[in-house]
């Protein structure tokens, strides 16, 4: 899978979850696509999937029903525009946060990929199981979605065979090539911009439109920024505060990267009150990349009041500190390091959603205000 769960799109950078793994590697399939989709059309009409639930069912639509008056939709997104002519009956996901976004609008996809990083024992996460439970659609039931992997990145195969009438990846980091791909299966809602820069409020907006659900799409982005303000209320003294949101690994060649305003990390963060530092918006101006590395030589010019990275366990948070150039960073000389070892928890904020940022922010929160109560720089 293509994604900003990783460092970066070069060959060489360090994987923000661990070191190694880019997203070029993770592409290596692509490729194949071509050859296994003719194989995979043979099988279309002898494999389908369980019923989406009732609650929002986008299959049951009839002339009378207030969705089916907003088709055809034109969604437009980075490689041009996609029309879909009736509301979806046969709904397939790719990436992360669009399955999440489907199923709080109440619609149950036939295809989701499966969560390999950061899931549990299902392939799924805590928030998608508590989604599907609540639509009577959970993993092990008849209705629960056809799950598929996406480690050798977009499972063509498999979403041919779900016969899906669209494909959800607003939020993605679909090339042009995967497009063309996915669009000689079904109709695709690419992101609309930057690879995995879709924020999640647009996310849902998108994905509403192409469900003809706009109106509870809507209400779901200003009910989850409702929770998201109360939550945050309870937590002062994170208002105002600089952060830089990156990844610390002092056993790679890069030992530093820093996440960009692009990413939904630092976008989330701003959006909760706090600021993210001008180092990391100067160095990143104009740029379309969610991630930049940075020389560990340069260590002491990352000011910042917090830090937060994602780290294996606390054996690596402790390397993080010990570490004679990283340890220079002022926010970890201060002690505001928080530094995430929850591969679930980093997950939910990396590929946020209005599924997952409520489940996450009674861990996550604290864990920021502590470390805003042992910051003493003044970021300028």
């Amino acid at each position: 899978m293509t994604s900003p769960l990783f460092s970066g799109p070069s060959a060489g950078r360090s994987n923000a979850f661990g070191p190694g793994t880019t997203r070029r590697a993770l592409l290596k399939t692509a490729g194949k696509a071509t050859a296994v989709l003719a194989a995979a059309a043979l099988s279309l009409t002898a494999c389908s999937t369980g019923p989406v639930a009732s609650t929002a069912d986008a299959g049951t639509t009839s002339s009378t029903d207030p969705a089916s008056s907003q088709f055809p939709v034109t969604i437009k997104h980075a490689f041009g525009e996609t029309t879909i002519k009736e509301q979806p009956k046969r709904v397939v996901t790719v990436s992360w946060v669009n399955d999440d976004v489907a199923i709080a609008l109440g619609v149950v996809p036939v295809g989701v990929p499966k969560n390999a990083w950061g899931g549990n024992s299902k392939g799924s996460t805590p928030w998608k199981d508590a989604g599907l439970e609540k639509l009577d659609a959970g993993f092990g039931s008849d209705k629960a979605p056809v799950q598929f992997s996406e480690a050798d990145g977009i499972n063509f195969t498999e979403i041919a065979k779900l016969n899906p009438d669209v494909i959800l990846g607003a939020y993605s980091g679909l090339t042009e090539e995967d497009y063309k791909k996915l669009s000689e299966i079904a109709p695709v809602v690419a992101h609309p911009k930057v690879a995995y820069g879709t924020s999640w409020q647009d996310s849902t907006s998108i994905i509403g439109k192409a469900l003809g659900k706009e109106a509870e799409a809507a209400k779901l982005v200003s009910d989850t920024e409702a929770t998201i303000k109360d939550k945050v209320s309870k937590y002062p003294q994170l208002a105002g505060k600089s952060y830089i949101y990156g990844n610390l690994d002092p056993s790679a060649a890069e030992k530093i990267g820093l996440y960009t305003a692009n990413d939904n990390r630092p976008r989330f963060l701003n959006e909760i009150g706090m600021k993210l530092a001008p180092v990391v918006e100067d160095s990143s101006k104009g740029s379309k990349e969610f991630y930049i590395p940075w020389s560990a030589e340069k260590a002491n010019e990352l000011e910042a009041d917090i830090f937060v990275t994602w780290v294996a366990d606390a054996a690596a948070a402790d390397a993080v500190r010990a570490d004679p150039l990283i340890n220079q960073i002022p926010a970890i000389k201060d002690g505001a390091l928080v530094a995430d070892s929850d591969n679930t928890l980093t997950l939910s904020i990396s590929a946020s959603s209005p599924l997952s940022l409520p489940w996450s922010l009674d861990t996550f929160l604290p864990q920021l205000a502590s470390a805003a109560d042992k910051a003493t720089v003044a970021v300028k």
